[in-house]
């Protein structure tokens, strides 16, 4: 499964694209995994919009926003990939790991040689930990979701 990426602010996506990415995540945090919140938080005004796009049906199937450092508040100094999802129509193809190496890709680009912070559900802890990442807190309740916040070292 090909993806074409595409990374860029709020302001830069098109209609579809936006659209797409809120479908997606509704889809997957609201319904599948029935987390009742606002997910057009903010928070996405400051973020940079990561899209993988099926090559051939052009079809979303993996999404995540990547957060400048501050973003969240004067308590989040650490750029921060977040809103991680895979549509359940890519899960297993690699789509995931795929997203994740083009994000931590993208937040070099973005914010050099700096770590980089997630807020991973626990169930994925190995899943991130393979990308490097490591655990920063005990494990905390989000949403309903058990998650475990981790942070990935620069890389050398």
């Amino acid at each position: 499964m090909g993806l074409r990426w595409s990374c860029a602010p709020l302001a830069e996506l098109s209609p579809l694209a936006l659209y797409q990415s809120l479908a997606l995540r509704s889809q997957v945090f609201v319904l599948e995994q029935a987390c009742v919140y606002l997910d057009p938080d903010g928070v996405d005004l400051l973020a940079w919009h990561l899209l993988g796009h099926d090559e051939a049906s052009g079809e979303l199937l993996a999404s995540a926003r990547l957060l400048p450092p501050l973003a969240k508040g004067p308590g989040h100094l650490l750029p921060e990939i977040g809103r991680v999802v895979s549509s359940p129509a890519a899960r297993g193809s690699g789509a995931g790991r795929a997203l994740m190496q083009r994000a931590l890709l993208e937040c070099e680009r973005l914010w050099p040689g700096q770590t980089v912070a997630i807020n991973a559900q626990s169930y994925l802890l190995n899943f991130y930990a393979g990308l490097g990442f490591v655990p920063t807190s005990e494990p905390y309740d989000e949403d309903g979701i058990l998650h475990i916040d981790m942070e990935r070292p620069p890389a050398a």
